[in-house]
């Protein structure tokens, strides 16, 4: 008996049982929805009842989907039902439903929906909000106010029912902020609910999901989950404040309010060829597989099949049937395969739909060696990576290079970049393969450890560069190196690559002997391989994260600790001294905003709102992101 057995509940049917408590009742919330942690009883009928004490039991009967979506379906035998702390605390203490399980609402609802996005937060870009609400913050930037580029195009505005609710959206991320963990309880969680809502209602999809992932994050962080980081909470309150204060000062339009379901367009007919399969595991409960594909234009293109289901979806979707135009193939075969599609329909993203007009028939596959695949190998890493990390709101796309292992430095495979004729690049920086998904259950790690072992190796590999890490490439496939003599041996019917998230690497699939190195090659260990190939290790911008997430940890409490001093923790002079004056000012000001209580003569705050606050730790939070991304994409050449 658990909470497990608890359904998915709506954010509103939540947000309206804790509105409807007294405040009395409210400070007691936290406590009762710890008391629910054994008591959840399933029921013959699908129902599951919680009880508490002999006249108060909380019966919840979710509706077809399994999710509880109307205020009826949560009822108490309580005399002060449903305005009770007991029918509050059972709905506090179930998870959340996530979107893709409930009806489309707003303008977006007659699109394709993404489940594999759900867990996924997008990168957000170095913006600073800057509407009637905004106070001017040292070094902040707005949208297209650099020196000598082109004015930007105009944004669609948003509707007034969208800025009243990105308006409410930001006014509850902000409280929630200035909360932190520790203070961020049923209550406060229950208002970012609400605004969560409302940002569906009015069409702003990507609102509700960053309000979603904080609440979620608020929770685990309480409940001391192994799984929460405190930086994955931090990240999703930029994210959400982000998108909810440019969007409620009309200054990023209808850009930021994203789509909650895919939309496709006509895409005439199609020959794609298979790259890799890469499994897809949401913290949301979602799993499946993408299937990458490149088209004869050298345009990307995929094919997903994610559902309901976590790990054990995922590891049997790569071989589960493609849903695509009564293809006769599995997402195994269409890796190393390909589909001629007529009528096709494609997502702004390449995600290829499977409507009704759409026919699909096999083709044969390609070799990595052979156009267009051979096109992602063509150019120096640093090259190619430069491109994928300058656009800050998308997804880094796949990137292709051939390397040369070093060893093993934990779950990561530290190898150096090739040149054309087969040595290790003089100027190649050590490059770090880690796992795409850590869980035990795939072979990710496994076959790194594998390819660790075998220093000197040759291999050629895509993947996807992480934009948070530096030198990191997040390994998808292997294959053997062109002309290489020390390099992979696989199977003639894996067509020269082998996907790490499904193939397991065995002690066949690896040469014997000793490696020959081409004449000239310094040998895999050329180089550093120290700190210095990491310049965020030594960079003084972790003070500053520190201060961010001391914030999410503590509130702004904890914060305004750090401006009691001449120095807050230590962050004007390391970060001076390194260059990073803008970041600097931004955290000083921020640390001394935490700070500023006003009051009047009997003690009462004057200003007791959050925003200030919120816009100081924004200006701050997107400043460290954009220059650690530029680091990260320095630390590739």
């Amino acid at each position: 008996m658990s909470t497990d057995l608890l359904p998915p509940v709506v954010p509103e049917v939540l947000a309206e049982a804790v509105e409807n408590l007294t405040a009395r009742l409210r400070k007691k919330l936290d406590a009762a929805i710890e008391a629910c942690a054994s008591e959840a009883v399933a029921g013959p009928d699908g129902s599951v009842s919680v009880r508490f004490g002999e006249d108060a039991v909380v019966t919840l009967r979710p509706g077809p989907s399994g999710v509880v979506t109307a205020a009826d379906e949560a009822v108490c035998g309580c005399l002060l039902a449903p305005r009770c702390l007991h029918r509050a605390a059972v709905l506090g203490a179930a998870p959340l439903a996530d979107p893709e399980q409930l009806a489309p609402a707003g303008p977006a609802a007659d699109a394709e929906p993404d489940p594999a996005q759900a867990g996924t937060p997008p990168e957000s870009g170095v913006v600073v909000g800057a509407g009637p609400q905004a106070p001017a913050v040292p070094g902040a930037t707005t949208p297209g106010a650099s020196a000598g580029a082109p004015p930007p195009t105009a944004p669609e505005p948003p509707t007034a029912a969208q800025l009243r609710a990105s308006a409410a959206l930001w006014e509850a991320a902000a409280a929630a902020l200035a909360a932190g963990v520790a203070a961020g309880g049923a209550v406060v969680q229950a208002e970012l609910l609400r605004a969560a809502h409302s940002a569906r209602l009015a069409g702003l999809p990507r609102g509700e999901a960053a309000a979603l992932r904080v609440v979620r994050g608020l929770r685990a962080a309480r409940e001391r989950s192994a799984a929460q980081r405190l930086g994955a909470l931090t990240e999703a309150f930029r994210e959400l404040l982000h998108v909810a204060g440019l969007t409620a000062s009309g200054a990023g339009g209808l850009a930021l309010t994203g789509t909650g379901r895919r939309a496709y367009e006509a895409g005439g007919s199609l020959r794609v060829h298979g790259l890799c399969r890469e499994p897809v595991l949401s913290a949301t409960g979602y799993g499946g597989v993408v299937t990458h594909l490149v088209g004869a234009d050298g345009s990307r293109y995929s094919v997903s099949d994610v559902r309901p289901g976590g790990l054990a979806r995922a590891r049997g979707a790569g071989s589960a049937s493609v849903a695509l135009g009564g293809a006769v193939l599995d997402h195994a075969g269409l890796a190393r395969g390909g589909l001629r599609v007529v009528g096709a329909t494609v997502s702004a993203d390449g995600r290829l739909g499977a409507g009704r007009g759409v026919q699909a028939t096999p083709l044969r596959g390609i070799a990595w060696t052979d156009e267009p695949a051979a096109a992602l190998f063509a150019r120096p890493a640093a090259e190619a990576v430069a491109g994928l990390l300058a656009d800050p709101e998308g997804e880094p796309e796949l990137l292709g290079c051939d390397v040369r292992v070093v060893g093993g430095a934990g779950e990561h495979l530290l190898v150096r970049e090739l040149s054309s004729d087969g040595t290790v690049r003089a100027d190649a920086p050590v490059l770090r393969l880690r796992p795409a998904h850590p869980h035990p259950e795939l072979p990710h790690t496994a076959n790194l450890r594998r390819l660790a072992g075998c220093p000197g190796l040759a291999i050629r590999v895509l993947g996807r560069p992480d934009p948070d890490r530096a030198a990191t490439l997040g390994a998808l496939a292997v294959g053997p190196v062109p002309g290489a003599r020390y390099t992979l041996r696989l199977p003639e019917e894996w067509l020269g690559r082998a996907d790490l998230g499904y193939d397991r690497l065995q002690g066949s699939h690896l040469p014997d002997g000793a490696p020959e190195l081409p004449e000239g090659d310094g040998g895999p260990l050329a180089g550093p391989i120290g700190g210095e190939a990491d310049p965020l290790a030594g960079s003084p911008l972790w003070r500053v994260r520190r201060l961010l997430e001391t914030g999410v940890a503590g509130g702004r409490r904890a914060v305004a600790e750090a401006a009691r001093g001449p120095e807050p923790l230590g962050l004007r002079g390391p970060l001076r001294r390194s260059g990073f004056g803008a970041a600097a000012d931004l955290a000083t000001a921020l640390a001394v905003e935490a700070d500023r209580r006003p009051r009047d003569a009997f003690g009462r705050l004057t200003d007791a709102s959050a925003d200030r606050y919120a816009w100081a730790w924004l200006a701050s939070a997107t400043h460290l992101g954009a220059a650690e991304r530029s680091l990260v994409a320095a630390s590739w050449s």
